[in-house]
């Protein structure tokens, strides 16, 4: 049974954002720290990405834990360490949660046949004990896409003269590559 009256649940459920939500702060200030500038919810991307890092080709998805269902498996929704599925409707939380989950994935696969990365972050990957690590792991995947991308390309050298010569080692005496 639910401890609120219809009333109070709405006007709790009203309360909650889609948009500036702490998680989506934390990684918006951690990424702008470390140097990288972003785009907010972009409206002709599927989904509405969080950030969206062009000269990457990236968007990035902050999801708040119960609503995404992080770590919930879908064959068998059960509560997880961080997503806790209520008692009270629960058909309707489970019908919700994974509703939500099928569409993150399909739009991200959209996203991904149009040639953009995402990456996704959960809110229990943003408390104070793993914050940095989270945040630290963003940046390397960035900057690994950006190589992946725009990364210097090898073009073999020619080869010289000189390299092909054999030429004296450090022990060996020098007389016998020296014409006298």
């Amino acid at each position: 049974m639910d401890r609120l009256t219809a009333q109070q649940r709405h006007q709790n459920m009203a309360a909650i954002r889609s948009k500036d939500t702490k998680p989506e702060m934390i990684v918006r200030r951690g990424l702008w720290k470390r140097g990288f500038r972003y785009r907010l919810n972009h409206k002709r991307l599927p989904g509405h990405p969080d950030l969206v890092l062009r000269k990457y080709r990236t968007c990035i998805f902050v999801n708040g834990c119960f609503w995404h269902g992080h770590l919930v498996d879908i064959q068998k929704p059960e509560n997880s360490e961080c997503c806790k599925i209520p008692k009270t409707n629960r058909d309707f939380w489970v019908a919700k949660i994974l509703r939500n989950k099928e569409r993150d994935r399909e739009e991200q696969r959209t996203l991904a046949k149009m040639g953009w990365h995402c990456i996704t972050i959960w809110e229990c990957e943003l408390k104070p004990q793993k914050r940095e690590e989270t945040l630290d792991s963003i940046a390397f995947t960035l900057n690994h896409i950006w190589l992946q991308d725009h990364g210097a390309k090898s073009i073999p050298y020619p080869k010289l003269e000189e390299e092909n010569m054999q030429m004296p080692m450090a022990a060996e005496d020098i007389e016998m590559f020296v014409d006298l």
